[in-house]
C-alpha cells in the first residue's frame, strides 16, 4: 500500500462568511481535514467606542453600549448605568430597580433564543426550532417596543433609573408571554435533546476543561458549562437580584452540547425572575432627577453584571468633568473567545463551526 503524505495549507474562514456570525476571521491551518493551528483575527468592525466616549457626557454614552452587544442592549445599558451611579453616588428608586431586572432578564431570554437557534443551525440539526425561537424573541422585542419605542438598540436605561415608566399594557402582555414561554421551550427541547444530528455534532466537540475555563477568565454559560457555578447575580449581587430565588445551571463536560443545555436551563430561570419581579413591582417613581450633564467627583468605579454572554463590566474614571476621563469596557464576547484556538485544534472545519457557534459572540463587543 502506498503511503500518502500531505502538506499543511491555510484556509481563511471569514470575515465575510455566514458561520462567523459577523465580520470575524478564523485563519486555520489544515493537515488533510484536521485543524493543526488556528488564528483569531478581529478588528474589521472597530469603531473606537471607548475613545469616542471620553468626549461625550455620561448620559450621551449610553447609546454606545447599545451598539456593543446589539443583541443584549438592556444588559449593556444596565452595566454602564450601574458604573456611572457608583461613581456619582446616585441611588435608583425601587420601581426603577424592578423594571431594570425585568428588562435585563427579558433581554437574557431574547439573547439565548438567538444563541440557541443559531447554534442549532450551525450544527445542521433542524431549521424549525430556529424559527420557533425567533418567533419568541419577536414577542420580547414587542414588549421592548411598547415600553421605549425601539426593538434592537434600545437606549432605555438611564443614570438614576429608566427613561420611561412601563405603559399600562406592559404587565399583562409580559405576564402572558412568561406564562406561555416555558411550554414553547418544552417543544424545542422535545425536538432537540435527543436529536441524533445535534448529539453527534456537539457532544465531545469544543471541550473546555474546568481548569482551563477558570484560567482563561471565561464567564457566563461558557464557564458554567464547564462545571463552575459562578453567576454574578449570586456571587456579587447588584441591583435587587439578592431578593429573587433562582438557581445557577451548570454542565459536566464543558462541550458544545453542555453550553447548549445551560442556555436552555438559564431561560427557565429568567422566567422565574421576571415572574417574581412582576409580582413585587411597586409603585412610585421610575427614576430620580439627574442633571443632563452630571459631574461625578474625582475618582474611579467599576461595576459588572451577569450579561447573557457572561461578565460585562465598565470601568470609569472621573476628573470632575462632564465626560469620563477614562472609559473602558470588559466585554464577555472577547474574553470567552480566547480559548477558541484550543477548542478547535484537532477538529475538522465543520466541527470548528459548531465550537465557534457555541461561544455566542457579537462582533461589536470584540471590536469596540
Amino acid at each position: 500500500m502506498t503511503n500518502f503524505s500531505t502538506e499543511p495549507y491555510v484556509v481563511n474562514i471569514g470575515p465575510q462568511h455566514p458561520s462567523t456570525h459577523g465580520v470575524f476571521r478564523m485563519k486555520v491551518t489544515l493537515d488533510g481535514e484536521r485543524i493543526t493551528d488556528a488564528e483569531m483575527v478581529v478588528g474589521y468592525l472597530h469603531r473606537s467606542m471607548e475613545k469616542l466616549a471620553e468626549e461625550r457626557t455620561y448620559t450621551q454614552n449610553i447609546p454606545f453600549t447599545d451598539r456593543a452587544d446589539y443583541l443584549s442592549s438592556m444588559s449593556n445599558n444596565l452595566a454602564y448605568c450601574l458604573t456611572a451611579e457608583k461613581l456619582a453616588g446616585i441611588a435608583v428608586p425601587e420601581r426603577g430597580e424592578h423594571i431594570r431586572v425585568i428588562m435585563a432578564e427579558l433581554q437574557r431570554l431574547a439573547n439565548h433564543c438567538m444563541a440557541v437557534g443559531t447554534f442549532i443551525n450551525d450544527a445542521g440539526a433542524w431549521q424549525t426550532p430556529l424559527m420557533w425561537l425567533f418567533a419568541e424573541r419577536e414577542k420580547i422585542l414587542d414588549l421592548f417596543e411598547m415600553t421605549c419605542g425601539a426593538r434592537l438598540t434600545l437606549n432605555y436605561m438611564r443614570i438614576g433609573g429608566v427613561s420611561f415608566d412601563l405603559p399600562d399594557e406592559f404587565v399583562p402582555a409580559c405576564r402572558r408571554f412568561i406564562d406561555q414561554f416555558p411550554g414553547r421551550l418544552d417543544e424545542v427541547e422535545q425536538m432537540l435533546l435527543e436529536n441524533e444530528i445535534l448529539l453527534a455534532r456537539s457532544k465531545g466537540i469544543g471541550v473546555i476543561p474546568t481548569v482551563a475555563a477558570i484560567n482563561a477568565s471565561l464567564t457566563g454559560p461558557m464557564l458554567r458549562a464547564s462545571g463552575v457555578a459562578w453567576d454574578i447575580r449570586k456571587a456579587d449581587p447588584y441591583s435587587i437580584y439578592d431578593r429573587f430565588a433562582f438557581r445557577v445551571p451548570v454542565g459536566e463536560n464543558g462541550d458544545s452540547y453542555d453550553r447548549f443545555l445551560v442556555r436552555l436551563a438559564e431561560m427557565r430561570e429568567s422566567v422565574k425572575i421576571v415572574d417574581q419581579a412582576l409580582r413585587a413591582l411597586p409603585g412610585g417613581p421610575h427614576k430620580v432627577d439627574v442633571p443632563l450633564s452630571i459631574r461625578p467627583p474625582v475618582g474611579e468605579a467599576y461595576a459588572r453584571v451577569e450579561a447573557p454572554k457572561g461578565e460585562l463590566g465598565f470601568y470609569l474614571v472621573s476628573d470632575g468633568g462632564t465626560s469620563p476621563w477614562r472609559f473602558h469596557m470588559r466585554p464577555p464576547s472577547l474574553i470567552n473567545l480566547s480559548l477558541l484556538r484550543e477548542m478547535v485544534i484537532g477538529l475538522t472545519i465543520a466541527d470548528a463551526i459548531v465550537s465557534f457557534g457555541s461561544v455566542d459572540i457579537v462582533i461589536g463587543e470584540l471590536d469596540r
